[in-house]
């Protein structure tokens, strides 16, 4: 039953990315997984709607449930009713695109948005993805709060990925990422030019009660050419300001509370501890 299982979330996860369909010759090869077994699986998704078929083609395709299904989570959390007002004043201020990063796990999804740029360039990623940790401002935010060890962990299960999955200032190694995971903690906060993606600047801080674990990261993000480093610089205060503001309100909601991670974090005005497998 466990395997039956697993193959049916591999074909749902697979689905994501492909929102036109994909046919099950191609689901079965790049899943791995017999055709005939997928095929199985394929139809016991659709009895329970969570895929369709699509008349034209007869290519598999997501129903909009899983999606219903997380938003209806995301509503019922009260993180988006405790983060909005909260990110919607860091955007006005800043006027520029302001993000909440929510820790799960191992990772750092999307969960909350605001857009503070009234004209010009407009940067606006996809919501509920999962941010690529060692790259992003909102995941080099979360790793500095870790423990070295566990932080490289993190980002060796997630990958550092191929160069068209970040800019051209990204780390490509460890040692150049705990560098900069070290300057970040200087000064509290991340701060990234054109390391996630070309053209564009972000910086983040996370949402953290001393003491404890980070529980979500807030982001600021936007073009290189208007998000300079000299700004970021000015906005770190507010950054921090509002980070500290749903970090003391975060047990409110039940994705912010720290009781949903583990007790490794350190407070961002703490030195990190770098611990083996062995004491961790």
């Amino acid at each position: 039953m466990s395997g039956a299982l697993e193959k049916s979330l591999a074909i749902l996860e697979h689905l994501i990315d492909h929102p036109d369909g994909a046919a099950l010759v191609q689901i079965a090869t790049d899943l791995k997984q017999l055709r005939s077994g997928c095929h199985r699986s394929l139809q016991e998704l659709i009895r329970l709607g969570y895929v369709r078929q699509l008349p034209t083609r007869g290519d598999y395709a997501l129903t909009t449930k899983m999606a219903s299904m997380g938003m209806r989570f995301i509503s019922k959390s009260g993180v988006v009713d405790l983060s909005q007002p909260v990110i919607n004043r860091l955007a006005q201020s800043t006027e520029e695109l302001v993000r909440l990063a929510i820790v799960d796990g191992e990772r750092l999804t999307l969960v909350a948005k605001a857009q503070g740029a009234r004209s010009g360039l407009l940067y606006d990623p996809d919501m509920g993805i999962d941010l690529r940790l060692s790259c992003s401002a909102a995941g080099q935010a979360w790793l500095m709060t870790l423990p070295e060890d566990l932080a490289i962990e993190y980002v060796t299960h997630q990958g550092m990925g191929q160069p068209r999955h970040y800019g051209p200032q990204a780390p490509t190694s460890f040692k150049a990422l705990l560098k900069q995971l070290d300057e970040h903690r200087k000064r509290g906060f991340s701060l990234i030019e054109e390391g996630y993606a070309p053209g564009m600047s972000s910086m983040a801080a996370p949402v953290q009660r001393k003491g404890e674990p980070a529980t979500g990261v807030i982001v600021i993000a936007g073009p290189s050419l208007r998000l300079t480093a000299k700004r970021m610089q000015q906005f770190g205060p507010a950054l921090l300001a509002a980070a500290q503001e749903l970090a003391l309100t975060g047990n409110a909601s039940a994705l912010l509370k720290s009781a949903n991670v583990g007790t490794w974090g350190n407070a961002p005005d703490e030195a990190p501890r770098v611990l083996t497998r062995r004491n961790r």
